[in-house]
C-alpha cells in the first residue's frame, strides 16, 4: 500500500535508489531537485531535505522566482516510488506551462496506479488549502499522464507550445 510521505533524512538510501533508476541526469518532476543540488552526501540531502519541507512555510519568504510549495514523496514497502508537489499558487510562467501540481514515478512502478492515485490525494489536499481547482499539465506526448489526469476529472483546456515544450493544459475540480 502506497502511502504520502513528507520527504525525510531517514528514506536517503531509498530516494537515492529511485534517483539512479530514473537517471542522475533525468528531471523528476515534482520532486524540488534542482540540477546543482547535492543528494549524495547525508549533509547535502539533509540541506535538500530541509529546503523542501519549509517551502510550505508561507511564514518565510519563497525564494526568488519559485512559490510556496508542499512535497511529497510517494513510498511503498519502504521504497521511494515517485514524487508529487502541490504548488499554493500560479506564477505566469506556471500558469502557461507548469500548473499547480507536478509528479513522477520511477519506471519500475508504472502502469500500477500510483500517479493516479498520488494525484487524487494531492487534490483533497489542494481543496483544504482552499483551492477550488488547479491546473496540471503534460507534455503533449506523455499519453499515460494525459489518461492519469483525465482519470482524475482532468478538462483539457488547450495544448500550447510553452518553454518546456508542446504541453497539454487540464483544469481539475478539488470537490
Amino acid at each position: 500500500m502506497a502511502d504520502l510521505v513528507a520527504p525525510t533524512v531517514l528514506l536517503h538510501r531509498a530516494w537515492l535508489g529511485a534517483r539512479d533508476e530514473w537517471g542522475r541526469d533525468v528531471v523528476q518532476h515534482g520532486s524540488g531537485l534542482h540540477e546543482a543540488t547535492d543528494v549524495d552526501t547525508p549533509e547535502g540531502f539533509a540541506a535538500w531535505v530541509h529546503r523542501l519541507n519549509t517551502s510550505a512555510d508561507e511564514s518565510v519568504p519563497a525564494a526568488e522566482g519559485l512559490v510556496h510549495a508542499t512535497y511529497w514523496w510517494i513510498v511503498e514497502d519502504g521504497e521511494v516510488v515517485g514524487s508529487i508537489t502541490l504548488r499554493h499558487r500560479l506564477t505566469d510562467f506556471l500558469l502557461d506551462a507548469g500548473g499547480h501540481i507536478g509528479y513522477s514515478v520511477r519506471p519500475t512502478a508504472r502502469k500500477r496506479g500510483l500517479a493516479a492515485w498520488a494525484l487524487g490525494q494531492v487534490l483533497t489536499r489542494a481543496r483544504e488549502r482552499g483551492l477550488d481547482r488547479v491546473l496540471v499539465t503534460c507534455d503533449d506526448s506523455n499519453e499515460a499522464s494525459a489518461r492519469t489526469i483525465e482519470r482524475n476529472g482532468g478538462v483539457l483546456e488547450d495544448i500550447r507550445d510553452t518553454d518546456l515544450g508542446r504541453t497539454r493544459r487540464y483544469w481539475l475540480a478539488t470537490a
